[in-house]
């Protein structure tokens, strides 16, 4: 069989034959569907960020557009984020402490601040526009009270 020439400007159609093995394989594998897939505004998942309580956040039918539990959702993904800066200043190992119990102590704090910070970023993910600000606003609150309980404690040291 000969190649064919084609214009370099022309884009280049392929065929696949009635009789070919890959539109017969295409043709007997029917497309999986979610047992729970729906056609309504719940279900679609948005890709740009966008305002209002008619989101799913981290699990299927939560908040569900109820406006009380989207006021819930915003206040768990606030608390969640404030979690996750205090977790951050964790007090290092105690002089006096086993090497052992204290790593392992460090990094169970550690995992668990990753844990919550990646059910920030998923909540994120939700593309809506007042979970992204309570979580900023969140993280922001945390960061300050850190920092001055931070500064508060180490003016109480040099009295």
């Amino acid at each position: 069989m000969m190649p064919t020439k084609h214009h370099p400007q022309e884009p280049q159609n392929e065929k696949v034959s009635p009789t070919s093995p890959l539109n017969k394989m295409s043709q007997d594998m029917p497309m999986p569907m979610p047992a729970n897939a729906t056609m309504n505004h719940m279900s679609m998942m948005h890709m740009t960020f966008f305002w209002g309580k008619d989101v799913v956040m981290l699990f299927n039918a939560w908040p569900n557009g109820k406006l009380g539990m989207y006021i819930l959702a915003l206040a768990f993904v606030f608390v969640l984020a404030v979690a996750i800066e205090f977790f951050s200043v964790f007090p290092t190992i105690k002089t006096g402490a086993s090497p052992i119990v204290g790593g392992l102590t460090q990094a169970s704090v550690y995992g668990l601040r990753m844990a919550l910070a990646y059910i920030v970023m998923l909540s994120v993910m939700s593309y809506n526009l007042g979970i992204f600000i309570f979580v900023v606003v969140g993280h922001a609150a945390g960061f300050f009270l850190v920092k001055y309980w931070v500064a508060l404690s180490a003016k109480h040291d040099t009295v």
